[in-house]
């Protein structure tokens, strides 16, 4: 259990997958309950444990893992995240995530993306640009090379 104890404190009791808290008084076989989770499922990458629900690590085993944009933003063609988080982690750079109507759509979107990053890929420096395009705004993560 200390293992759990240590990746979860780690991790301040939010699951990698739905990014939502843990109960960690809940059965660990309950779907809610906590488990430890790689976030790959190449056994020969030297990726870290991370908490998930029990659900989430069940379904991650079925299914190929999707990070949900959440519905109160307005992006359009989002990227999916965790192919975004794969390739800054090995190459470094920018990459456009998304399109926004209005400025403060691509700010709502940048500030979540940091966030949500910082518990996504703890450890990788990621920040959020904004630029005009086409008449839309553009949402930019950037890190540094790799």
């Amino acid at each position: 259990m200390s293992l759990l104890d240590d990746v979860a404190e780690r991790d301040s009791w939010r699951c990698w997958v739905c990014d939502e808290a843990v109960d960690p008084d809940e059965s660990v076989n309950d779907p809610r309950g906590p488990s430890v989770d790689s976030r790959t499922a190449d056994r020969k990458a030297k990726v870290a444990e991370r908490l998930a629900h029990r659900g989430c690590n069940t379904r991650k085993g079925a299914v190929k893992v999707v990070i949900a944009w959440p519905d109160h933003l307005h992006v359009v063609e989002p990227a999916p995240l965790l192919t975004v988080a794969g390739r800054l982690e090995r190459k470094g750079g920018r990459e456009m995530v998304g399109r926004c109507p209005t400025e403060r759509d691509a700010q709502e979107a940048a500030n979540w993306l940091v966030d949500r990053f910082s518990r996504l890929v703890p450890g990788l420096p990621v920040t959020a640009d904004i630029e005009p395009g086409g008449g839309q705004f553009l949402v930019i993560l950037n890190t540094g090379r790799r």
